[in-house]
């Protein structure tokens, strides 16, 4: 056996991981065409490389299937409810930076926070005599962070597409969504309140709980000492 190490199957995302590891000392080469998904690694004894998904691999590390991945610190904190007890951070990577933060129409001139928000939200209720919508796809982190600020009369719209034309489109009223720029906020009339629920950045995690025995642990030892990475 081996230890698999999964990371983004394509995009900036893949491309950032393969130079980070470079930069380290460590090649990951694609082996075969792009609709293959064959790669491994070069400079490591006993490591497999895994192209997956960057949504996949906050699953596959916790249920111990790959031992090592590299995805975005929001996409394993949204996945996964208790992650921490299944999933460790080894290294934060420096890349892909994006914030999830809450956004409204820039028209809301006196909404800058979540308190804001709360009365709005409450307003909308005994106006329209229902719920106001906030569309995203980051269900757990957006609900956990208006609970904390104590936002109450709202619902989530769930959005896995172009979440910043729903309010455009008359289908929420506000919006939760990751930015890097707020270049696409502000390109559709959207202003951030409040602080930023998540600071998101590429990470290489550990699984807690894949089963290694004594030569597959020997072998992420040496891999991650190679690189520079304490085992966490």
């Amino acid at each position: 056996m081996s230890v698999k190490l999964g990371i983004p199957s394509k995009g900036r995302l893949m491309e950032a991981t393969f130079d980070w590891f470079a930069a380290r000392g460590m090649e990951l080469i694609r082996t075969g065409t792009e609709r293959e998904y064959a790669a491994e690694v070069r400079g490591a004894r006993g490591i497999d490389l895994v192209l997956l998904s960057a949504g996949e691999i906050p699953q596959e590390l916790a249920k111990g299937r790959i031992a090592l991945g590299v995805t975005g610190s929001d996409v394993v904190c949204e996945k996964i409810a208790d992650w921490e007890t299944r999933i460790g951070v080894l290294a934060p990577m420096g890349f892909g930076h994006a914030n999830l933060v809450i956004a409204v129409p820039k028209a809301w001139v006196d909404v800058r926070d979540l308190g804001d928000l709360d009365a709005v939200a409450a307003q909308f209720r005994r106006t329209h005599g229902i719920r106001l919508r906030i569309a995203t796809k980051y269900h757990r982190l957006v609900r956990a962070a208006l609970k904390a600020a104590g936002v109450a009369d709202y619902q989530i719209v769930d959005s896995q597409g172009a979440t910043e034309g729903t309010v455009a489109n008359l289908t929420a009223e506000a919006i939760a969504d990751i930015t890097s720029t707020g270049a696409t906020l502000e390109a559709n009339h959207l202003k951030i309140i409040g602080d930023v629920i998540h600071a998101s950045q590429a990470t290489l995690f550990r699984s807690r709980v894949a089963m290694l025995d004594e030569r597959e642990g020997a072998d992420l030892s040496a891999f991650l000492d190679k690189i520079g990475v304490a085992p966490g």
